[in-house]
């Protein structure tokens, strides 16, 4: 099964939460904080406006994004929680 977003939607698998700190803690499952942070596994076509035009996305697959907590629909893909999100939703893009 695969999924193509449509619209400016955006499809994006979280990273994996930190499962211990900086010093060296493990931190039990309680613990972690939902990720907000995941990679673009695929993008939609743009938003279209009322000439007819499509806007461009400004991401593209396997780019880092960064985005609300609450953000996004979760759905299930094989098995693995990925989010659809709209593009205005992303607050957003890790560089470097």
């Amino acid at each position: 099964m695969s999924v193509r977003p449509l619209e400016d939607r955006i499809l994006v698998k979280p990273l994996e939460p930190e499962t211990k700190t900086s010093s060296g803690i493990f931190l039990p499952e309680s613990a972690k904080e939902k990720p907000m942070q995941g990679k673009v596994v695929a993008a939609g076509p743009g938003k279209l406006l009322d000439n007819g035009q499509r806007t461009k996305p400004s991401v593209k697959k396997g780019d880092t994004v960064v985005f609300g907590k609450y953000a996004g629909t979760e759905i299930e893909i094989k098995n693995v929680t990925h989010l659809i999100i709209r593009e205005s939703e992303l607050l957003g893009l890790v560089e470097g």
